[in-house]
């Protein structure tokens, strides 16, 4: 079992945790952890391009234009053909969805070999407490600063935390995530994860 150390808001190691081998300890599946990133892009895709598609969605009339013989044009059964200026359209995009999931397992594995993946590269710090007094932006920059994390940096924790959800917003490259939203592309987005010892016990919950 890997032996984390675990951080004061001044970043001077203060003990350590143990964390569980099945969860930041294995391979890493690179092909999950994108499979899992594009199930998270196709769902957040607007499939509501539309175009008229058959002759129900226009109005106008079903009569047919002029007679099937004799005038010398070519036949024609009604205005709506696609091959008429203001008919319908062939083959046009519809409304749709473009998501796809993957199986809980899958799911679980990609966001382990991400973990393990941040561990490996000295990217996971576990810290005592993420408790603010104040919910100030400059007291989420200070507290930045004092661990030296930088800009990119994703507060996992446990519970909500209103006082570090509301310190944090302001700043546009680091977030505050509950363990229960986690996710691949989250994970990704940030250079430092940044979990306290509750936290870290519930991931390995949630994931083992």
């Amino acid at each position: 079992m890997p032996a984390l150390d675990i951080v004061d808001s001044n970043n001077k190691k203060v003990g350590t945790v143990e964390a569980l081998a099945s969860v930041f300890e294995g391979k890493v599946n690179e092909e999950l952890v994108q499979r899992y990133v594009n199930m998270q892009l196709a769902a957040r895709r607007g499939g509501n391009a539309a175009t008229i598609q058959n002759k129900g969605d226009l109005h106008g009339s079903n009569a047919k234009p002029w007679r099937q013989k004799g005038t010398g044009r070519a036949r024609a059964g009604n205005t709506r053909s696609p091959i008429w200026r203001g008919g319908m359209t062939v083959f046009g995009p519809s409304p749709r969805s473009y998501a796809f999931n993957l199986s809980k397992k899958s799911k679980k594995l990609a966001i382990k070999s991400v973990l393990i993946e941040r561990l490996k590269q000295d990217n996971f710090t576990v810290v005592d407490s993420l408790n603010l007094e104040n919910p100030k932006t400059r007291d989420a920059v200070a507290l930045l600063s004092s661990m030296g994390l930088p800009a990119k940096t994703l507060f996992l924790v446990s519970e909500k935390n209103d006082n570090l959800q509301l310190a944090v917003r302001n700043l546009p490259r680091a977030d505050v995530l509950l363990v229960d939203g986690l996710n691949v592309f989250d994970l990704l987005a940030h250079e430092r994860i940044v979990c306290t010892p509750e936290a870290l016990k519930k991931i390995e919950e949630r994931l083992n």
